[in-house]
Parts: structure tokens; C-alpha cells; sequence
């Protein structure tokens, strides 16, 4: 994920990543983690000091990107950049496929929060996508490794305990999945968010700079390009130690002052120096067994993903915890993207493929905490403990006689890789006593959807109506007290929900609610008082409600950066098409510059030879010159006047290469004719 601004057009992928050193401060990687996250979060600063392009606060308090682009200071949100990535994507995908590409799923680490799922969905809008769902990585990595197997247990036998370990440039993640046939559940997860293959490289590149500096006297931190170049051969030195353990050279040349630069490492001195970051392999492996409720007897097998994972010492430390070797029958680089790949054909309508359900969870406990008056201050419930399945809906029944706020949070901060623990704020809107005065039966659902994100998706209001007046009235509740009570129910599935979400999850989903049943019914506390037998209807109204989101970028503002990032994509079209009409012209004067001296030599006469292969060398001056940066029409004119010239020596030429065969065929066809007068004048 890289991308690099210029004065003409945007370069992203394989392009951009040649620019990291000759336009630093302009090339922007390494962005994911920014996502959701504000100016001022202790990660970021911590992070932008090691960064070669500038981060800039935004209006709004998030994190942004400032970069020259078109020969202006522009900053861009975390968001756009993302969208810039999947832009790129998108017309990588459609030019393989050749045909229009909406529909995507998209994969986050395991342990985002609501925040940074939202921001990364955001970033999908922005690139014309439709993201069906956003998958944790190790979800799509258990689902790549599952959907194949074709001897996994039944679902009424014990399942098969599968542990994915996935160690990438700058993450570490562990779950621990339960496999039967057709069927996936996530039992837990784990992760260290700072620990991944960058780690490893600035072990390196502190070494060297070190040595580098006593040895030729270089401050190489002073200069981000030599530091970047440090970084890069570090990153190679890095993985030609996975595969030899002897000492190995790191040599520069011209890196800095015009100084070349060599210095050397072995394997088990590079170890030496990263034992406290090995140190940190073990913890997640543990915390999962843990969470899970499982022994390393009851691990089927711990499959391993991820460039990092890679290094000997990693692998072995993961091997050494569970006791057996570690299992590499899944594509390092590419389990995620396959995972996703999979993912989206069940969800699309356009793909059959074997069913197999998923349930993935809630890495983080989530609460609700509301006003209540009568008992003089917050009343608070846990809504999703940790590791809660998901997707997942419930019904909360309060009663109350007037509009009310609920605040979602994480109810466990020291868990959250995160400052913030607050979700959002949803206002209950046009709650209205019932026509006798009592509070109002008002249900509200809440969810965390297919994508890991919590949201108070409905509230209803239930009236009751006296069907007679002559009825006695029914019991109300008296007491001010009662109006906060509130009951927690699990809400019956509904065939008709979520359907973007293909058959399996839906059945995933309803089974792991049924369970949940009994859970449910523990969780109900005082009720009002029953009323007296009255025959009685009851009417449901829904009710509007107000999301007041964490970092949530509003619907204006969307727009105008879907419109901003159609505008750069016309930018970069229009640029390509100049490039091409140039390299057009440069391709042609070196053809027939070459040609003129070899096989069209016969057919151009030496004085037109000599006067055309003038006019090539003018025009490849010229190139060099004053039209090194010309508009489009400019190369397409003077590609238009080259042909004029060149055009009739190509005929004459393909006209002499045509006439043999063309003899040939008249001489057949002669002999054909005369063939038929004979056999006719022979009867």
C-alpha cells in the first residue's frame, strides 16, 4: 500500500513504491493504522515521528496527510488515501476481469474497533465500492484454510481446533477457530498491535546507524533518504538471514556525503538483539488458549500466515509453545486476500459456491449506560461480553414517558488498543406516555453487524389500547422507579434480515441465538407489575433515532471527497494519455530510425532516406526539449506528420513482402482453371 503524489498525477502500487526515496516527504505508506484515529492519539504521535511524510490535524481533530500534489499543498484524510488504494484496486481488478467491479469484501485486523471499521467502510464509499463485508484477517484466513477440507467432523461431533497465527509488517494475531463440516466458529483472539516484520528492521537499521556513525562519521538519521535506503537494505539483509545462518554483508554504495557504506551480520547475532521482541511472541499464543478454554492437547493443528512468520526464531518459538510443528499449507502473502475472495463469492448471488457458515465474534465488551432519574444518576449494562458471537441482535425493553439517550462504550478500556473507549450516542426521539399517563413500552434493537460494528439499528414505541370501555382498566405502574426498569431479550431472527448476508451466516447467526435463549432469561429484571386481565390491543410505532457517531465523517463532506476523488482519477486518466501519445512518438522514431538502415533501406531513395532520418533526430531532440512536457494533441500532431513520411515506405515494403505470396496464389488459382478446361474439353 503505497502511494506517491506528483505535479501531474497520482502513482500508486509497484509505481509509487519506486518514488519512496526520490520523493519522500510526497510518498505516503504504511497509513492503515491511522484509520479512525485522532491528531492527537499517543499512537500517532508516537508513530509520525518515524514517518517520511508529514501528518497534519485536521478541522475535525483526525489525523490527516499533507502532500504537494498538482504544484499545491494539499491535505488529505486518512480516508481519501485509503480510497485512492482501492481505487487503484478496483481498475487493477476490472482490467483483468474486463468488466465493471462493485461488490467487494474488504479485510480489517481483528482487533479494530468501531471507529476505524467505520472509517475503513468510508474509504470504500469514496472508491465507488460496495464493501459486503469487512472480515477480520484472521476470520478470512480460517475461512481460506477451511472452505477446502473435506474431512472435517460432522456438526454433531466434537469440532476441530484450529489455532491461525498471522505476523505481518506491523501486527501480530492469533485465533483459535472450532471447524466442522461446512461450518467455522471463532473462539477467541489475540493480538500485540505494534509487533510485525518492522520491528525487526529497525532493530537493523539502529544497529547500523550506530556502527555507520562511529565508523565513517554519519549522523544517517539527520538525512530521511539515507534512512530510507538503510531501511530497505535492511529489509533484504532481513530476509536473506531466514535462509542463511552465515555472516552476510550490507553494502551501500554513494549513501551518504558520497561515502559507500558495508558492514555485516549473522543470524544468531541478529537473534541476540531481538530477544525482547521474540519475547512477545508468546503471550497472544496463551491469552487465546485461555480465552478459548482449551489445552494444547485439544489444538488440532496452528497454521501460520504472514511475511514474519518467515523468521526461523519466530516459527520455532510458536512450534516450542504448542509442542508440534507448526502447519504451512496456506499461502503466506496472499491467505487474507484469498479469505476475502471467498468470502465475497458466498455473499454474491452471482457465485455458487459450498456452503459454509461463519460466526465470528466481538474482540472487546460493549455497554450501554443511560440517565436514570430515579435512581439519581447513570444506570449502566453490559450489552456483548468479550467474545460475544457476531453478527448479532437484542432487544432492550425500557419504559420510559420521554425522549432518552443511550451511550454505547467499551466497557473495558485496559483491553483497547485504542484512547477512546466511547462507541456513540443514539437518541431515542418521540417517546410519548401512554393516554392514561403511565411510562411507555419503548423496545430497542441493537447489533453488531456483519461488518464488527455496533449500532442501535431500531426503537419502537408499544401503545395500548382499551378494547372496551366497560373493562376494568388494566394495572399501570405507580412508581417513578419503575419507568427505568429495563429487560434484556434475545430478538427472534428474522428470515428477512441482512440480506446482503448469504444463507449460511443467517444460519449461523440463528443458532448461536437460540442458544443464547436461556442466557436471556436470566438477564430479565423487575418487570411492572402484571395487569389485571383486560382484553386490550397493542400497537407498535417506530421511532426516529439520532446517531451521534465517534469520528464519523459526515455526508457532505463524503461527497465532496467522492467528487474530489473522481476529479484525481480523471487527472490521472488524462495524464496517462499524454504519456502514451509521447512514448507513442519516441517509440516510433527509434523504430523507424532502425528500419531505414535495415529492411526498408530498397524502398526510400538515399536523399529521402537522408532528409527522413534528419526529421527523426530533430524530433528526438525535440523530445528532450521543448517537448518534454507538451499537451496531449501536441504528440498526436507530430506522430500524425512523422507518418506522413514514413507511411509509403511501409507500403512499398509490405507490398514486397506480399508479391511472392501473392504470385503463388494467382499461379494456383491458374493452374486450378486450367486443370478445369482440360477435364471439360476431355468429355
Amino acid at each position: 500500500s503505497c502511494i506517491a503524489f506528483g505535479p501531474k498525477n497520482r502513482s500508486i502500487g509497484a509505481a509509487a513504491k519506486s518514488q519512496v526515496i526520490s520523493n519522500a516527504k510526497n510518498t505516503v505508506q504504511s497509513f492503515k493504522r491511522f484509520h479512525g484515529r485522532a491528531f492527537s492519539d499517543p499512537f500517532v504521535q508516537a508513530e509520525k515521528e518515524s514517518l517520511a511524510y508529514e501528518l497534519v490535524q485536521l478541522p475535525t481533530g483526525s489525523t490527516g496527510i499533507k502532500a504537494m500534489y498538482m504544484e499545491e499543498e494539499r491535505n488529505f484524510t486518512i480516508e481519501q488515501v485509503t480510497g485512492m488504494l482501492l481505487t487503484k484496486l478496483k481498475e487493477t481488478a476490472e482490467n483483468a476481469l474486463k468488466k465493471p467491479v462493485v461488490d467487494c469484501v474488504i479485510s480489517v485486523p481483528c482487533f479494530y474497533t468501531d471507529a476505524e471499521r467505520r472509517s475503513v467502510l468510508d474509504a470504500t464509499q469514496i472508491a465507488g465500492l460496495n464493501c459486503l463485508r469487512l472480515i477480520n484477517e484472521t476470520t478470512a484466513v480460517a475461512l481460506a484454510y477451511g472452505i477446502y477440507k473435506q474431512d472435517l467432523p460432522g456438526l454433531e461431533e466434537k469440532p476441530r481446533n484450529v489455532v491461525f497465527v498471522d505476523m505481518g509488517h506491523s501486527a501480530y494475531q492469533v485465533s483459535v477457530c472450532a471447524f466442522n463440516k461446512g461450518k467455522l466458529k471463532v473462539l477467541a483472539t489475540s493480538f500485540d498491535t505494534t509487533l510485525g516484520g518492522r520491528k525487526f528492521d529497525e532493530v537493523l537499521v539502529d544497529y547500523f546507524c550506530e556502527e555507520f556513525g562511529k565508523k565513517y562519521k554519519l549522523d544517517i538519521k539527520s538525512k530521511i533518504r539515507a534512512l530510507l535506503r538503510l531501511y530497505q537494505e535492511c529489509e533484504k539483509l532481513k530476509k536473506l538471514m531466514s535462509a542463511n545462518a552465515s555472516d552476510l554483508p550490507l553494502n551501500i554504495e554513494c549513501f551518504m556525503n558520497d561515502i559507500d557504506v558495508s558492514g555485516t551480520m549473522n543470524r544468531s547475532k541478529f537473534l541476540e538483539m531481538c530477544d525482547g521482541l521474540l519475547a512477545r511472541v508468546e503471550p497472544p499464543l496463551r491469552s487465546v488458549l485461555e480465552q478459548a478454554k482449551l489445552k494444547k492437547e485439544d489444538i488440532y493443528a496452528v497454521e501460520i500466515v504472514g511475511g514474519t512468520t518467515r523468521i526461523p526464531a519466530v516459527k520455532e518459538k510458536i512450534s516450542k509453545f504448542f509442542g508440534k510443528e507448526v502447519s504451512t499449507t496456506l499461502n503466506a502473502d496472499e491467505a487474507v486476500a484469498r479469505g476475502c475472495a471467498l468470502q465475497c463469492a458466498i455473499l454474491s448471488p452471482a457465485f455458487k459456491v459450498r456452503e459454509f457458515s461463519i460466526t465470528d465474534l466481538i474482540p472487546y465488551p460493549i455497554s450501554l449506560r443511560w440517565n436514570s432519574p430515579a435512581e439519581e444518576g447513570l444506570s449502566e449494562c453490559e450489552v456483548f461480553p468479550k467474545n460475544h458471537a457476531a453478527p448479532f441482535s437484542k432487544v432492550l425493553t425500557f419504559y420510559r414517558k420521554e425522549p432518552f439517550t443511550l451511550e454505547a462504550y467499551y466497557s473495558s478500556p485496559k483491553e483497547l488498543p485504542y484512547p477512546d473507549p466511547a462507541i456513540a450516542h443514539f437518541l431515542v426521539q418521540k417517546v410519548t406516555p401512554q393516554t392514561n399517563g403511565s411510562s411507555s413500552k419503548v423496545k430497542v434493537k441493537v447489533r453488531v453487524n456483519i461488518h464488527g460494528i455496533f449500532s442501535v439499528s431500531s426503537a419502537s414505541l408499544v401503545e395500548v389500547h382499551k378494547s372496551d370501555e366497560n373493562e376494568e382498566p388494566m394495572e399501570t405502574d405507580q412508581h417513578a422507579k419503575e419507568e427505568e426498569k429495563m429487560q434484556v431479550d434475545q430478538e427472534e431472527q428474522q428470515k428477512t434480515e441482512e440480506q446482503q448476508q448469504a444463507q449460511p451466516e443467517n444460519k449461523a447467526e440463528s443458532e448461536e441465538m437460540e442458544t443464547s435463549q436461556a442466557d436471556s432469561k436470566d438477564k430479565k429484571v423487575d418487570q411492572p407489575p402484571q395487569a389485571k386481565k383486560a382484553k386490550v390491543k397493542t400497537t407498535t410505532v417506530d421511532l426516529p433515532i439520532e446517531n451521534q457517531l465517534v469520528w464519523q465523517i459526515g455526508k457532505d463532506m463524503l461527497n465532496l471527497f467522492i467528487e474530489n476523488e473522481g476529479k484525481m482519477i480523471m487527472q490521472d486518466k488524462l495524464e496517462k494519455e499524454r504519456n502514451d501519445a509521447k512514448n507513442a512518438v519516441e517509440e516510433y522514431v527509434y523504430d523507424m530510425r532502425d528500419k531505414l538502415c535495415s529492411i526498408y533501406e530498397k524502398f526510400v531513395s538515399e536523399d529521402d532516406r537522408n532528409s527522413f532520418t534528419l526529421k527523426l533526430e530533430d524530433t528526438e531532440n525535440w523530445l528532450y526539449e521543448d517537448g518534454e512536457d507538451q499537451p496531449k494533441q501536441i504528440y498526436i500532431d507530430k506522430l500524425t506528420e512523422l507518418k506522413t513520411l514514413g507511411q509509403p515506405i511501409q507500403a512499398r515494403f509490405q507490398e514486397s513482402e506480399e508479391r511472392p505470396k501473392a504470385f503463388e496464389d494467382l499461379g494456383r488459382q491458374i493452374q486450378q482453371y486450367m486443370k478445369t478446361v482440360h477435364a471439360f474439353k476431355a468429355k
